[in-house]
Formats: structure tokens, sequence, C-alpha cells
């Protein structure tokens, strides 16, 4: 893996205005994130629904315009892009989305789906475009007569599969899987994350992974950032996190993964407390009315995130 940095998000917010009679209260789904992908790696993104994930993915793309902060793409801070720029940008980086059958076009034949973000953006013959949609659409697994078929003529992984290939025919450098296998059966999951992995080693790929399956991330990551209403707990290699996690919140998370032949985890480690509103000004740790570790400070001061070894960093008072 080299050590180049392909993203790096330095202080990012993404903030929604919300109205509540004469107040103006602002949602905050992501709260001064940082951190860096580099060249070649695949980043676990993980945490509740609701914490951030999909939000954050979604800035990064460029389809959602962060509220403070900036995203640098290599050296360039795609905040600042001007238009000509920023689509040069979009065809290096791409976005997997969560409901394949919600993402693709109804009233578009498999080619034409794929095909779309070519007719723009790429200076080729139209034969050379037809010729590289073909190759993509049998790159991800799909049949010779997938191309002139419908989306709702296939499967749920199949579905995917489309949307891989949509993802993949730019050639990107970067790709954003925004849980990209949550709605499919178990045994597709596998499959598609099998398909992802090849390719990421066929096309020299770096992926954003944002799933809430630990497991799976386990399996598909290098490096894991834990999120926790709108900002980072924890960020540590997968070792560090799974075998030494340093965050009450990940400690959590972990013990919830289910394990096979048994009904019930031994030291499961059960949340207490409500989630705070995501609209309201929190003193202390977001975390410390559900944290079975708190302390008084934790009520008062908002602990930063700081490195306990090289390459692991935690935001805990303790």
């Amino acid at each position: 893996m080299d050590k180049t940095p392909i993203i790096t998000l330095k202080d990012v917010k993404v903030h929604f205005p919300q109205s509540q009679g004469f107040k103006k209260k602002f949602l905050r789904a992501v709260d001064g994130v940082s951190f860096s992908i580099y060249q070649g790696e695949t980043v676990g993104l993980v945490g509740e629904s609701g914490c951030g994930k999909s939000t954050l993915g979604k800035a990064i793309v460029g389809l959602l315009k962060p509220t403070a902060g900036q995203i640098f793409y290599h050296d360039n801070d795609i905040t600042k892009l001007k238009k000509d720029d920023f689509v040069k940008y979009r065809k290096n980086v791409q976005m997997i989305f969560q409901d394949p059958a919600a993402s693709l076009n109804p009233r578009l034949k498999v080619s034409q789906i794929v095909m779309e973000s070519l007719l723009k953006n790429v200076d080729m013959s139209k034969q050379e475009k037809k010729e590289l949609v073909k190759k993509m659409i049998k790159t991800v697994g799909l049949s010779d007569d997938a191309p002139d078929k419908y989306p709702h003529e296939f499967s749920g992984g199949q579905q995917q599969r489309v949307g891989i290939a949509r993802s993949l025919v730019l050639n990107p450098e970067f790709i954003v899987c925004d849980e990209a296998v949550s709605a499919l059966d178990v045994s597709v999951q596998a499959q598609i994350l099998n398909l992802l992995l090849q390719l990421k080693k066929d096309y020299n790929l770096t992926y954003l992974f944002i799933s809430h399956n630990l497991s799976v991330v386990k399996h598909m990551c290098d490096r894991i950032v834990v999120m926790y209403l709108g900002k980072i707990v924890e960020i540590g290699s997968r070792d560090q996190v799974f075998e030494n996690p340093l965050h009450p919140y990940t400690k959590a998370l972990l013990s919830a993964i289910p394990v096979a032949g048994k009904k019930e985890r031994e030291n499961r480690i059960v949340l207490t407390g409500d989630l705070p509103s995501p609209t309201d000004v929190i003193e202390g740790c977001a975390f410390h009315n559900r944290c079975y570790e708190c302390c008084e400070e934790c009520n008062v001061k908002c602990p930063e995130l700081r490195e306990v070894e090289p390459g692991h960093f935690v935001s805990c008072i303790k």
C-alpha cells in the first residue's frame, strides 16, 4: 500500500438547517471530521445508522456540499474547484449506492445505464464506447444478453453488478461503497464482496467502504474509522480496532457481532440511555449519557482525537 493520500478530509462539517418555530437549528450530520485515505487501501467507515457515514461519503464524491472544512483530492481542494475541474474530479471518484434498484433508471436498458457517463466525459468513438460498455458488463459477471435488459429483469445482486459496472466504466481511482451489500442476501453479499476485492486488485482501486456490518468490514478493510453522532471516535488498522478497541463505543459495537452457534454472545455490552439529538449542542463527550465508563470529566470536556499508538487514534478522556 502506497502512503500517498488520495483523499484528505480536514475538519469537514455537513449541517442541515432545521426550522423549529421561530428558532433555526442545524442537524449536525457530520461535525468536524478529519482523516486521510491512502492509495490502494480500503478504509471502513462504521457506526450506527444516523451517525453521518453516508452523508460523509456523499460529500466526498460531491453530491453534498460541505458546510465547512476542506476535502482534498491529492492536492486539490474539491470545495474550490471550478466546474470543468470538478467534472474531471468526478471521473476519478465514483460511488456504489446502497439500494441498487433505486439507483438505476428503470426506463433505460443496462447498456444505456453504463453508457450514460461515457457520453460527455470520454473522447471515444461510438463503437469504442459500445465495446467498453460490453467489456465492463462482462467484467462484473453479467451474461451476454444483459446489455439489452432492463433493471427490473435482474435480481438484487445482478442490479448491484450493474451499479458496479457503471461506477467502473470511467476507470476511476477511488470508489465510495455506501452500504453496497446491505440490501442483498447473505450468499449474494459474499459474491459481490469477492468481486469488489478482485476489481480492486485488477484496477488498482482505493475504497471507502461504508457499512454497519463489522464482520464484512473485517473481511474487506485495511483501516477502520468509527463514527458516532457526526464525529470520529476511533481510527486504527483492522487488527488494532478488532484486537485492541480503545473507545467504549467501539467495544460495544464489537461485542454486538453475532457468533455462530451461540444464541447470545458472552460479555455483550448493552448500551443504555437515549441517543442525543444531532440538532442539540452537547456539552462534553457526545457519548457520555450512554457510556458505561463515563466519569465526571466526560460531562463537561469534549475529548480530542489523539494518537495512543502508531496509527491508532481515539477520542476518549480515559
